[in-house]
Order: C-alpha cells, then sequence, then structure tokens
C-alpha cells in the first residue's frame, strides 16, 4: 500500500512540473524550457512608468540610449558629456538647479490612472502580456517594497499599490503579466558601498517579494551590466525561481542577469532597438527570443518627442512581423504620463496594430519559423508556419503573381477576403496571383496574408 501510495505521488509530482530539479549553475537553469505560453504569444506592451514620468523629457536627435528619457537623474548627475549637459540645461531653466529629482516623486501623482481602461487597451492592441516597470534604476517601486522605504508609490506620490492594480486588471481580460526589473540602483548608498550586502539584503529579497505577493507570468531583469551574474547570485535566485517560488512552471525569465549573460545565458534573449548592448542582431534565432523598443525613441514619456519621433501604424506592424518571422516576440512599450495617462497617439498605434492582428492574428499568434524561408526570399515577403498550414506575409501588396519556391501544392487564401485565390504549381514552387481588392473589399492596411493550407 506504502509502494502505490508513492508511485502516486511521485507520478503527480511529475505532471505538476516537480520533477526537475534545477541547480544553481548555468548549465542546469539553462536547460529549463521556455514555456510554451511565451512563444505562442508573440506581441506584448512594455511600461517604463516612474519618477522619471514627471520630468518626462530627453533629447530627440541623439544615439539610441543616449534618448530615454527614462535615465534623467542619471544624465543630471554624470554632466561630461554634451548630451548629458542637455539634461542639465533643460533642468536648471525649467525646474532651476536647487530642485533634487527625488522631489519629482511628489508630482508622481497617477490621478488619471485607471487600471481596467490601460487593461482593455492592451487587449484591443492584440497584446498576449505586458510588462510593467516594477522598479528601474531610480529605485523607486511601483509596489510597496520594505526594501524601498519611503520611495514606493504607496508611501509617496499616488500612495498606490500600482503594480497590484495593473496586474489585477490585466489579467481580468485574461492576458499575462509580469515585472520588469532593475537590478542595479544608481544611487542607492548600500549598492555603492558594498554590492555583496545590496544583494544579499535588498535585491534579493525584493525579487522574492514580488514574485511572492503577485505571482507574475515574467520576471524581466534589466541593470545587470556592472557586474557578472556571479556577483549578483543570479542562479541562486533562479533556482528558487523555478523550484520553489510559486510560478515555477509558468514563469518566462530573461537573460540580462550578468555582464555576461546576455544572449547566452537565462530564459529568452533580448534585444533593444535591434541590439544587444552596442551590436546589431539581424540573424534569425533558433533560441526564443524578444525585440523590446518604443513606439518613440525613448521608454519613459519623453514629452520632447513630435510626431516623426514615432514609428507609424505601417511601421510597428512590420517590425511585428519581422520579429515573428525570425521566430522572436516584440515587446513594444509605452510610456505613460505622470498623471496616468497612456498618450493618445500611443494608443492609435496599439489601436492600429490591434486591427491588422484581428485580420490576421493567425498568421503570428502560435507560428514558427519557416525552415525553407531562406530559399523562399523574396523583397516584402515574410513567411511563418503553424502545422501544415503556412503564411505568406505581404508587407507590400502583390501586383504580379507570387512563386513561392519549395511548395508543390496548398490551398491557397487571403486572410479576411472573401472570394477564391487561384494557384499552380510552376517549376520548383507553387505560383498564386492575389485578388483584386477595391475599397470595400481591402481586408486590411499595411500588410496583406496569404494562407497556404496542407502545405506538400
Amino acid at each position: 500500500m506504502k509502494k502505490y501510495l508513492f508511485t502516486l505521488l511521485m507520478l503527480a509530482s511529475s505532471l505538476m512540473g516537480f520533477a526537475q530539479k534545477y541547480e544553481a549553475n548555468w548549465e542546469s537553469i539553462d536547460s529549463r524550457p521556455v514555456p510554451e505560453w511565451f512563444t505562442d504569444a508573440k506581441f506584448g506592451i512594455f511600461i517604463h512608468w516612474g519618477v522619471f514620468s514627471v520630468p518626462a523629457w530627453g533629447p530627440t536627435d541623439a544615439n539610441v540610449y543616449d534618448k530615454y528619457a527614462e535615465w534623467y537623474w542619471n544624465k543630471l548627475m554624470n554632466k561630461e558629456s554634451s548630451v548629458n549637459k542637455n539634461f542639465v540645461e533643460f533642468h536648471n531653466k525649467t525646474y532651476g538647479a536647487d530642485l533634487k529629482y527625488q522631489d519629482f516623486a511628489n508630482d508622481f501623482n497617477c490621478e488619471m490612472f485607471a487600471p481596467t481602461d490601460w487593461a482593455k487597451v492592451f487587449k484591443e492592441a492584440g497584446a498576449k502580456y505586458v510588462v510593467l516597470t516594477s522598479k528601474h534604476h531610480e529605485g523607486f517601486t511601483l509596489w510597496p517594497s520594505e526594501q524601498s522605504w519611503n520611495w514606493n508609490a504607496v508611501d509617496i506620490g499616488p500612495h498606490r499599490d500600482l503594480a497590484g492594480d495593473l496586474i489585477t486588471a490585466v489579467r481580468a481580460e485574461g492576458l499575462r503579466m509580469g515585472y520588469y526589473y532593475s537590478l542595479y540602483e544608481w544611487y542607492n548608498p548600500l549598492y555603492k558601498s558594498d554590492v555583496n550586502k545590496y544583494v544579499d539584503e535588498h535585491m534579493i529579497p525584493q525579487l522574492k517579494d514580488l514574485v511572492n505577493s503577485y505571482k507574475p507570468d515574467i520576471v524581466w531583469t534589466d541593470g545587470e551590466w556592472d557586474h557578472p551574474s556571479e556577483v549578483w547570485k543570479s542562479t541562486e535566485f533562479l533556482a528558487w525561481l523555478y523550484n520553489d517560488s510559486p510560478v515555477k512552471n509558468e514563469v518566462v525569465v530573461n537573460d540580462r542577469w550578468g555582464k555576461e549573460t546576455r544572449s547566452v545565458h537565462g530564459g529568452i534573449y533580448t534585444t533593444e532597438y535591434d541590439l544587444v548592448h552596442t551590436g546589431v542582431m539581424k540573424e534569425t534565432l533558433t533560441h526564443p527570443w524578444e525585440e523590446c523598443r518604443g513606439i518613440g525613441g525613448s521608454f519613459g514619456y519623453n514629452r520632447n518627442e513630435n510626431l516623426e519621433s514615432y514609428s507609424t501604424s505601417e511601421e510597428l506592424v512590420h517590425i511585428l512581423i519581422d520579429k515573428v518571422a525570425r521566430g522572436g516576440n516584440l515587446l513594444l512599450n509605452i510610456g505613460p504620463t505622470a498623471d496616468g495617462r497612456i498618450p493618445v497617439i500611443q494608443q492609435q498605434r496599439l489601436k492600429d496594430m490591434g486591427d491588422w492582428l484581428s485580420v490576421n492574428g493567425e498568421s503570428i499568434y502560435g507560428t514558427t519559423i519557416w525552415e525553407k524561408a531562406d530559399a523562399a526570399k523574396q523583397s516584402n515577403v515574410f513567411y511563418t508556419k503553424k502545422g501544415n498550414d503556412l503564411f505568406v506575409i505581404c508587407t507590400k501588396f502583390p501586383e504580379k503573381p507570387l512563386t513561392i519556391k519549395g511548395v508543390k501544392s496548398a490551398k491557397v487564401s487571403m486572410l479576411g477576403f472573401d472570394g477564391k485565390v487561384s494557384a499552380k504549381p510552376s517549376g520548383n514552387g507553387l505560383t498564386f496571383t492575389a485578388p483584386s481588392v477595391t475599397p470595400a473589399t481591402n481586408p486590411c492596411d499595411y500588410a496583406w496574408v496569404f494562407k497556404l493550407e496542407g502545405v506538400k
């Protein structure tokens, strides 16, 4: 009887994902598969929101990393570069040299923050998950963290658990949600004086509190570049996360766990405006990966940006298509205002993406790389695959017949269009002609998708 009960317990443990025990080393940690829900999701919303949303300023004509309004405090304190001098000059002119960055926290009031409205915007955008900055490099937390006493959104500013309110609303819409978390803090005295004590007494307890309190689907770390992962005790934390935390089976993590880990260790690999640190990543990856970028040039809201600073809806749809066709996800950032509004132009961009996905989402969600894509490569044409179906995504409406090399036969249709699409074998591929469409029958803008069913 005892042996029978033991066998049942072991079987139940295996089915619930408890059989694998991960050790605190990269070989073991890296062996954990990325949960399938993430690779199926394809499109998420990034949110940079904090005290930096009050000054909300950065240059628009600088290099990529120098445009970030969320780095306002750091730029004020490091005056040596010409770009940083722009921040200092703006600050002194607008607020006066005597006003300290910490004083902005009182104006981070979030009085118009309506989490249910935000969640509906994300849902209508076609996003499947959301990542909120629970704490950026400034150290200000959007939840009542004991480790950030009097420097969090409950003790000062809005006096509200922003992280908790949003995750409740997002999950009510059926979306996944997680948190961005900065490992380091620019001006935390403990970090500057004793990094090991900071990790043991501040960072690890704070991360575990975030996980235990809200049970996030994603732990998206950043600010790892000052030290190797050994100093951050990253593998120790991840072993706890994968073995003992309340989200051990479903949680997704990224690759920002130490100065040596991007695109090498962790969970999903991450690019930022197509960069891995300062190197450009353009290839197709078999490892799960995600591109993060803003709708504009900054992650935090930058009121210095104008219309030309923002990607168009067409550009954003094409970016999504490109990343997904190369096996990745797109984490598209919004920067809310200090009073809690999503800027209307950002809402409009998200709405346009949602409209496109409502017609063509079948070619995005749950798809994989088509292994013959390189051989069939042609201008303005991308490919995704789902089972025996191939999706041919055209970012320019095809005015001439398309021949897809490597396909012998398939039933062809255009997503969102009721009419027929004629197709026939041609040489070493399948040729089809896009149907004539009118403004009344055109199913969408920006890109058109042809579904090839039962590809042989």
